[in-house]
């Protein structure tokens, strides 16, 4: 694989992770999702990087879903989330 197929199919990724969230806050679902972007805006940051964290979060609860053979976790992805701008390991 190149580095540019590399860098493409983390861009891939990553947009794909944003439009995720952007579904959650779209539908309210989960509602930490809103909640995390609302506190997160308070204390005065960015849309653009409170997206880009909360992709973060989402991505590491699919790693682990699939390092743990295991269902999605939505205590643990909403407990990540009320923990940013804290990211997890």
């Amino acid at each position: 694989m190149t580095a540019s197929t590399s860098d493409d199919d983390e861009t891939f990724a990553e947009e794909t992770l944003i439009q995720a969230i952007e579904n959650q806050l779209e539908t309210g679902e989960p509602a930490a999702a809103q909640a995390t972007l609302n506190k997160l805006t308070l204390v005065g940051y960015e849309r653009e990087d409170i997206l880009k964290m909360m992709a973060l979060v989402l991505a590491d609860e699919i790693r682990q879903m699939l390092e743990d053979d295991r269902a999605f976790d939505a205590e643990r992805y909403e407990t990540l989330l009320r923990a940013l701008p804290d990211l997890p390991d």
